[in-house]
């Protein structure tokens, strides 16, 4: 099997963003949401941006964002890769087309016709991630929710995707077995309390991954 990327997604202190780095993660995930415990100000992600190595993707993570938050956002965390929560396939395609970086897609799962909506995103998303759904009212990703994994067998991916939604050190390695995921992604797995990251949780993560 090639190599497990990973994500470690609202990270918020220089402490954790190191042990993310430190431990391999290919990307990390900077959130821009005020609702979300892990919503990052400009100044914080700014400060994060620096420490991260050019090798490591910066992503941003946006729900149904407007333009002066991504320009903003965008400037100064200097994002790689934007990933749409809530977002429209129009207002999708607006901001790709404006802004010029790859899009990441969620698409919240509970049964195999949600998987379905993915194919919207065909020839716009670089990369869907299948996350769980989240109860109405509730954050759209980062509740510790799964959805079941067998739902991916014989799904004909519109696009590179990303398995998400409550994954953890205990579970990944399970997860990437059974759904050949190449990349994962992590927030509340990693974590002590909501928007609390661990760094020794985002080792293990880590270690969990690396050793498939």
């Amino acid at each position: 099997m090639l190599r497990v990327q990973s994500k470690i997604c609202g990270l918020s202190t220089p402490e954790t963003l190191d042990a993310a780095v430190a431990g391999g993660a290919s990307h990390v995930g900077l959130v821009f949401y005020p609702p979300s415990p892990r919503h990052l100000n400009f100044d914080k992600a700014s400060g994060l941006a620096a420490r991260t190595p050019e090798r490591v993707g910066r992503v941003g993570v946006f729900v149904d964002p407007h333009d002066d938050l991504l320009e903003s956002a965008i400037a100064s965390a200097r994002l790689h890769a934007l990933q749409m929560h809530k977002v429209e396939k129009d207002r999708a395609a607006a901001i790709r087309a404006r802004f010029r970086l790859p899009l990441w897609v969620a698409v919240p799962v509970r049964t195999r016709a949600d998987l379905d909506q993915a194919h919207r995103w065909r020839g716009l998303a670089e990369r869907v991630i299948y996350d769980a759904k989240t109860p109405p009212g509730g954050l759209p990703g980062g509740m510790g929710l799964r959805f079941d994994w067998k739902l991916l067998d014989g799904f004909p991916h519109p696009a590179p995707w990303v398995l998400s939604g409550g994954l953890g050190p205990d579970n990944v390695a399970e997860a990437v077995r059974t759904t050949g995921a190449s990349m994962v992604d992590v927030s509340s797995g990693v974590e002590s309390a909501p928007g609390v990251k661990d760094v020794d949780k985002i080792a293990r993560f880590l270690q969990a991954v690396a050793a498939l």
